[in-house]
């Protein structure tokens, strides 16, 4: 058997990652207020789709969104009001840190824990990465830059909203800043802030 029959018979033997579309198909964050609280009705179904623990889901979400939580089995429970985007973007950073390959980019990993760290490992290429410690919820609302209404605070516009808003982030917080263009630096006075998102207006 020469080189290019070898080569080939290696490659017939590899799995065919490229053709394939294994991408994740996320159900949309079902949401409903509930007095102080925001409820995430789906996050088992969202869980089940991520092939992970719905409490380890849960956990996340919390640190994302800054906010204290409460766990059912299926449904979550977060202090403050919070909007389907809200839920979506917590989910998509627990995607990228606790599902996603780093390496061929394919969903199809495991959770394990080897020497007591906990490690992501890729059943598709075979790749392995250790995964973030997430600190407890206290500790995380603790060490963000912390934004209270009614306050001042300079900002620099980065970007521009749907809306027409500048938009500038500060820490865990993105703020939407009324009167603000991209490029400038403005003084923000915060009017009102829900989870990791906050409305403002220049000063």
């Amino acid at each position: 058997m020469n080189y290019d029959q070898r080569l080939d018979r290696a490659l017939d033997r590899l799995p065919d990652l490229a053709g394939e579309d294994r991408r994740l198909s996320i159900p949309d964050p079902v949401t409903e207020p509930d007095g102080a609280f925001t409820r995430l009705n789906n996050l088992g179904d969202i869980a089940d789709v991520l092939a992970r623990d719905p409490e380890h889901l849960h956990r996340s979400i919390q640190s994302e969104l800054g906010t204290n939580g409460q766990f059912d089995g299926s449904r979550g429970r977060y202090n403050g009001t919070f909007s389907p985007d809200d839920f979506s973007a917590a989910v998509e950073e627990y995607v990228a840190e606790f599902v996603t390959c780093s390496e061929c980019g394919l969903p199809d990993t495991r959770l394990v824990t080897e020497n007591g760290t906990r490690m992501l490992r890729c059943e598709a290429c075979g790749a392995f990465r250790p995964v973030a410690k997430r600190t407890s919820k206290s500790a995380g609302v603790q060490s963000r830059p912390t934004l209270e209404e009614g306050e001042t605070y300079e900002v620099k516009i980065t970007d521009t909203g749907r809306k027409g808003d500048g938009v500038a982030e500060k820490g865990k917080y993105t703020i939407f800043v009324s009167g603000a263009r991209e490029g400038q630096v403005v003084d923000a006075y915060i009017e009102s802030i829900s989870g990791t998102l906050a409305f403002a207006r220049a000063v």
